[in-house]
């Protein structure tokens, strides 16, 4: 399909997960200025308050509080959705936690929280909404959040890579199908490295139900802090990066250009057969 600029178009409707901070935010925020209508979802009510605060007084705006991770809330967001606008034109699905430690100390809480809001919160998204996009028959544009961790292996992040590795495929694969079914329907995944978004304070939204945490957790946190601290880019860089990449129909988003080495390197491991390089930089 060629370039999907026109999904971005006042009067279009826009739905985007974890719209109470960060990317979700910010995304928002810039669909609202181009006139979109806009569904917006997190698991906070009080942070999806403070993001429609934020937007223009006259945007069409559906809000839903919603945990991705349950596929009954999310087939809930697309009937609401399509009920109220009749349409999907973008989806977003960002919604995203975070958590580490060494692999042998997770616990299946980890496993299952992790992987169900990072993961299954895609597949939910894309079992609820591409449907009816199909069915519509109108150019839309699915973007999925991944990483740079779902392109390369951090050591203490086993949960989280594979749950952002995860998206990378399930958006590869989802973008080969539908060019198989000549579908209107563009598909793109994004893979920032560290910016301040609120995820490393993810564990505020943990369901005690998973309250089994890796007892690493703590300094991988720590360290997660400390590299955010130091990057450059902004979530509202980034939202604008993903609204440059569906206007182009670029499938890779990739903000951060040095992860590109890391790929690279990992690539080579993979085709000369040798031991995996740790492509993060060691302590000082």
């Amino acid at each position: 399909m060629t370039a999907s600029s026109s999904i971005l178009a006042s009067g279009n409707v826009a739905v985007l997960t974890g719209a109470g901070s960060g990317f979700g935010r910010e995304l928002a925020l810039l669909c609202a200025a181009r006139g979109m209508k806009l569904v917006l979802a997190d698991i906070q009510p009080d942070a999806l308050e403070a993001t429609i605060a934020l937007l223009p007084a006259d945007t069409a705006v559906l809000a839903m509080p919603c945990d991705v991770s349950q596929a009954t809330a999310v087939m809930a967001m697309a009937e609401q959705t399509y009920a109220n606008f009749g349409a999907c034109h973008l989806l977003f699905n960002n919604a995203g936690v975070g958590g580490g430690g060494f692999s042998w100390q997770t616990t299946e809480d980890d496993w299952t929280w992790m992987l169900g809001v990072n993961l299954m919160g895609v597949v939910h998204g894309i079992r609820a909404f591409v449907p009816r996009m199909l069915e519509s028959g109108q150019p839309a544009h699915v973007v999925n959040t991944a990483s740079a961790a779902g392109l390369v292996s951090v050591p203490g992040s086993s949960v989280y890579c594979v749950s952002k590795h995860g998206v990378v495929t399930l958006s590869e694969c989802l973008h080969h199908e539908l060019r198989g079914e000549n579908a209107a329907i563009n598909v793109s995944v994004l893979c920032p490295a560290f910016v301040p978004t609120g995820i490393v304070e993810s564990a505020r939204n943990r369901p005690a139900s998973l309250g089994k945490v890796n007892p690493s957790q703590a300094d991988f946190a720590a360290r997660t802090r400390k590299a955010i601290a130091s990057g450059r880019l902004t979530a509202a860089d980034i939202a604008q990066a993903v609204a440059d990449a569906v206007a182009a129909n670029r499938f890779y988003i990739l903000p951060h250009e040095r992860i590109k080495q890391g790929v690279q390197m990992r690539l080579q491991d993979i085709l000369e057969d040798r031991q995996p390089t740790n492509t993060v930089p060691k302590k000082p």
